[in-house]
């Protein structure tokens, strides 16, 4: 494996975006991402060991970055709806601000091979923990209904969060996306709370 920080490897991870967003994972090229990086094609593979090297580690990187912001915010939140809120205003505020990569993490890694998909798992889990970790919590409170199966509300939360940013990014309409967040907050909050 390549070496993973830098600014030639961050260059390359947000050429990756732009390419994987311009032509689709599978007709995307090595060359391509070089070219869009301003570095030679073998300066990617100093970096990663190929092309689906390139999308797994934009994904963990953008999502690792991502759970690390989540958390420290929801540091500052003490209260569990706060937190809810917050968490669902973040995901759509960050992909909101750079469709490309809300077409590459929505469309493109659904796209591809299972070895992709098995290779995103844990920073996905991650922000999985996250959010039943938020849910825990209400219930440790009596904020939220003890009777809510956490992994089906974790999977209820994200879900909506999920289609709602799909269906952003192959809207024909723009719009902000961030201006949904309030909606889909008081949606699942009046599910959970009693």
């Amino acid at each position: 494996m390549g070496k993973r920080s830098g600014d030639k490897y961050q260059s390359i991870i947000e050429a990756a975006v732009e390419v994987f967003a311009r032509y689709g994972y599978h007709r995307a090229r090595v060359s391509d991402i070089a070219r869009e990086a301003g570095v030679a094609d073998g300066t990617v593979y100093l970096y990663f060991e190929s092309k689906e090297d390139v999308l797994v580690s934009l994904f963990r990187d953008k999502m690792g970055d991502f759970v690390a912001t989540i958390k420290n915010a929801l540091i500052e939140e003490p209260d569990v709806e706060g937190q809810i809120e917050r968490l669902i205003k973040m995901h759509l505020t960050q992909l909101g601000a750079n469709r490309r990569l809300a077409l590459v993490t929505q469309i493109e890694l659904r796209q591809s091979d299972p070895s992709i998909r098995k290779a995103i798992t844990d920073p996905l889990q991650e922000y999985f923990d996250v959010i039943e970790g938020i849910i825990r919590q209400g219930q440790q409170v009596g904020a939220i209904r003890c009777d809510v199966d956490v992994k089906l509300a974790r999977k209820m939360i994200f879900g909506t969060i999920d289609e709602v940013v799909t269906s952003w990014v192959l809207s024909k309409r723009d719009y902000p996306l961030a201006e949904l967040a309030e909606g889909i907050f008081r949606l699942v909050v009046r599910g959970l709370v009693g």
